[in-house]
């Protein structure tokens, strides 16, 4: 091994037919060529990564353009979606809020002493209805309509946004693809007749039964203060007043009642048996002679008739809220005695005279001085079989005398007993007339209670179907054209300049449910402050105002129908006067559990937004089973053509002919004959304009 540096004699020797002198000089370090060298081919590397960097980044480019062309298309297909939700929640809700509005008409057409406010509500239900009416007809036209428009909008909403990716030589082209490409939606039901007719025929008929009924329970009303008036009411004379002065009843056998709450005319009954019991046990002669004996004979005779009478009478409360009755009549004159078994019955003593057989009084009489002859009816002396008494004179009209005398006048008990019976016979003819109302009533109650079915049927039916031209999603065809050149910054003495070729990608989009706008839904976002409307007509308590219940039914429309029933229970509990009522409690309640049982199926109502997806999937929703569509789509791509020839190229449309405002449907206010017209800006929806 040799150490130290070579002599001169050994660098002479040293071997230069490699030409490294250039670079390596004889001591063996870097000669300033080398250096040079080793700095251009550094630089030329610098730049040759840069133009790489560059080239590989403009190549890339085209993803994210991709990305948001399929983007712009599904938001336009979002901004669709959200008008077409709102409209048909808008038609159901409204149809609800009149056949709701119709049912509390029906509950109030059975309220006594409200029905006649019954048509008026029925009428603001009816107008509730023909506004839906109207409106799900424009509405129907106006989504048709737009629907139609729709992959044309999302053609130039996303061709807009390729074009807008284009700058300097970077030049971009393309479009979204809907699938499915036309629309496929079912506007079934949409648009259908809500028919009321039969609930309003109901309605109409429960008036009529209503005001029957009112009418004769205003009729037993007042045939009822009359009795008690006449038993107990009236000063100075009354039933219970005349019993204890004349046949000195005790309290506990001659009750007073002060008010007409909790009389009936059994105690009118139950009263005058203990009183005529108690007068025929007690009668005896005011005074001396032949006329006191004969006149107390009558009244015994008489007393001991009406307590016959009374124990025939009979006081029974049915079920149904009629009466069984019969507060017996007593005769107040001599014809109304012939028509009495007072007339025709043996209770008369008979003596044999020289005139023959005559009738007396009582066998206290004097003229009774022949021998005893049995008993003789009062109808005898008038046919002649006996002879009247010479001396007590005892006739039919005696007998008339008594019953005129007590009757006729006021401090009579049979006075204000012939007011009492007279008084039952109206009341009891009058609530036999409400109960038979009332039974129709029912009837037609049930009547209306199914056809309020029918028409929670109707609107319960499957919504429409909404499947527009890209419901399932879009896919973003994009293609970026050559002439893209390496920047002169980058070329030059070092790199170089080189064009960069065409590229295409594709991407795509759907939608899905935003979770933030769960409790900030559509329909409150723009209905917001509706349920503030304009106060009701009709029953106090009822209706709040149509609008304000319609506001309610949107706002619970997308939360699910547990709160629609809610907002019907409220609504149903809130008629004023139906407590009482057996028909209208019971056709409220019944009404209210159809709402409940309905079974309506609830609806999303969360915004949708654009979301980036697996474009495969896409393509299977649609029964593409591979690439070779999109492949398809990529070929037919002209090379720098405008937005108009690439839509063309891929079998699509560029819509330029819609206004930029575009009114979908004209909202009426259920209640009034204002309107709110629906109204879309296209530039803020981002579905209009051209690209």
């Amino acid at each position: 091994m040799r150490t130290g540096s070579r002599s001169g004699s050994e660098r002479r020797r040293a071997p230069h037919g490699l030409g490294l002198s250039l670079f390596v000089d004889d001591e063996g370090g870097y000669t300033t060529v080398a250096f040079a060298v080793a700095l251009l081919v550094s630089i030329a590397l610098v730049f040759s990564l840069a133009s790489a960097e560059w080239t590989l980044t403009r190549a890339a480019d085209v993803q994210p353009v991709a990305d948001a062309c399929a983007l712009a298309g599904a938001n336009v297909v979002g901004a669709y979606s959200t008008v077409a939700t709102t409209l048909d929640a808008c038609v159901l809700t409204m149809g609800l809020a009149g056949v709701l509005v119709s049912g509390v008409g029906l509950v109030v057409s059975a309220i006594p002493g409200a029905q006649g406010l019954g048509a008026e509500v029925m009428g603001i239900g009816r107008r509730v209805l023909d506004a839906r009416g109207r409106f799900a007809t424009s509405a129907a036209t106006g989504l048709r309509r737009l629907e139609a428009t729709l992959p044309g909008l999302i053609v130039a909403s996303s061709a807009r946004v390729v074009s807008a990716n284009s700058e300097g030589s970077q030049s971009f082209t393309g479009v979204a693809v809907p699938f499915p490409q036309t629309s496929e939606s079912e506007w079934d039901g949409l648009d259908d007749e809500l028919d009321t007719s039969s609930m309003e025929q109901d309605a109409a008929e429960l008036q009529e039964r209503t005001t029957q009924a009112e009418e004769a329970k205003a009729e037993a009303d007042v045939a009822l203060l009359e009795g008690w008036r006449a038993d107990c009411g009236d000063e100075p004379y009354n039933l219970q007043q005349r019993a204890a002065t004349l046949a000195g009843l005790s309290e506990s056998e001659n009750p007073d009642y002060p008010s007409v709450e909790g009389w009936n005319f059994g105690v009118a009954l139950s009263r005058s048996r203990t009183y005529y019991a108690a007068r025929a046990a007690g009668e005896v002669p005011e005074g001396q002679g032949i006329e006191e004996l004969t006149d107390s004979s009558c009244r015994k005779a008489f007393f001991s008739y009406a307590r016959g009478r009374m124990a025939q009478g009979h006081y029974r409360e049915r079920a149904d809220g009629t009466v069984d009755m019969d507060l017996p009549e007593l005769p107040h004159d001599t014809d109304e005695v012939r028509s009495t078994t007072l007339y025709t019955d043996a209770t008369w003593p008979l003596t044999q005279e020289a005139a023959g057989t005559t009738l007396h009084s009582t066998l206290a009489c004097p003229g009774a001085t022949g021998a005893a002859a049995g008993m003789g009816s009062l109808a005898g002396v008038d046919v002649g079989s006996s002879q009247v008494c010479p001396v007590c004179a005892m006739s039919v009209g005696d007998m008339g005398k008594v019953a005129s005398a007590s009757t006729n006048i006021d401090n009579g008990y049979e006075h204000h007993w012939r007011r009492v019976s007279a008084a039952s016979r109206a009341y009891q003819d009058a609530r036999e007339r409400q109960a038979e109302a009332e039974a129709q009533m029912q009837e037609t109650a049930e009547q209306g209670k199914g056809a309020f079915d029918q028409a929670l049927e109707q609107l319960s039916v499957p919504r429409p179907k909404l499947c527009p031209a890209g419901a399932w999603g879009c896919i973003g065809v994009v293609a970026r054209s050559d002439g893209s050149t390496t920047p002169e910054t980058l070329a030059g003495s070092f790199v170089e300049g080189q064009a960069l070729p065409g590229g295409v990608a594709v991407s795509a989009a759907t939608l899905a449910p935003d979770a933030d706008t769960v409790e900030n839904n559509v329909l409150s976002r723009l209905f917001d402050g509706l349920a503030q409307g304009e106060e009701g007509e009709g029953v106090t308590g009822v209706l709040q105002g149509v609008t304000g219940l319609w506001g309610s039914l949107l706002e619970g429309y997308g939360s699910g129908y547990g709160d629609v029933a809610d907002v019907a229970d409220d609504l149903f509990s809130g008629i004023d006067g139906v407590f009482g009522t057996k028909v209208g409690s019971w056709l409220r309640d019944r009404l209210a559990e159809s709402v409940r049982a309905m079974g309506l199926e609830p609806c999303d109502l969360r915004l949708k937004k654009p979301v980036l997806c697996n474009t495969q999937d896409v393509l299977d929703q649609a029964g593409a089973a591979d690439l070779g569509t999109i492949r398809r789509y990529l070929e037919a791509i002209p090379d720098g053509g405008t937005p108009e020839e690439v839509a063309a190229a891929l079998g699509q449309e560029v819509w330029n002919d819609l206004d930029t405002t575009f009114t979908v449907a004209e909202i009426p206010v259920p209640g009034t004959d204002l309107t709110i017209p629906l109204t879309i800006d296209l530039k803020d929806l981002g579905l209009g304009g051209s690209p």
